[in-house]
């Protein structure tokens, strides 16, 4: 028999709030994406520039571009804050349902148990140990997806741009995994 993974564990304890920690993935990929596009529009207003100079009043679109490079940092923090909404909603739960099934399982132990540790030492260990998993799930969690849709836009930005520059780009990356 497959043994479950603690993630996977972890998620049984959401319910049917289990769906918001998935939600915040896909929000914070999402707006590590968005936060990416401001710099299309930098790279836009660059191009109008040096293409329009010395005559840069032909660089019309220039504050369109500016606005819209703001519009989507803007977006992307509001996406952002809607992930970790998320993640915290799922995060309160499954702490919570992690408190109550260690106190059940608590009860049914002997009471010379609780005597050896002491109930303060448990139940710090308890408010500790389920703590650490709503970090985890809030936080950490939401990180790690922002953390690897980040390379990966910029990647394909790279290679939108130039594709030559692109794979001169990988160069130091295979380099560094050498």
């Amino acid at each position: 028999m497959k043994r479950q993974s603690n993630l996977s564990r972890l998620m049984e304890y959401a319910g049917k709030y289990r769906i918001l920690t998935y939600l915040s993935w896909v929000l914070s990929a999402l707006s590590a994406l968005m936060a990416l596009v401001p710099f299309v529009y930098i790279w836009l207003i660059l191009r109008d520039v040096l293409n329009a100079a010395p005559d840069y009043a032909q660089a019309v679109n220039v504050p369109h571009y500016g606005w819209m490079a703001v519009l989507f940092a803007i977006l992307s923090y509001l996406i952002y804050i809607a992930a970790l909404i998320c993640s915290h909603l799922s995060a309160f739960r499954v702490a919570t349902n992690l408190r109550l099934a260690v106190s059940e399982h608590l009860a049914t132990l002997p009471l010379g148990f609780t005597e050896t540790f002491g109930s303060g030492k448990l139940r710090k260990i308890i408010h500790e140990s389920t703590g650490a998993a709503e970090t985890f799930l809030a936080h950490q969690l939401p990180d790690k997806y922002n953390a690897m849709a980040t390379p990966v836009g910029l990647l394909v930005l790279l290679v939108v741009f130039d594709w030559r520059l692109g794979l001169l780009s990988l160069v130091p990356v295979v380099l560094g995994f050498v």
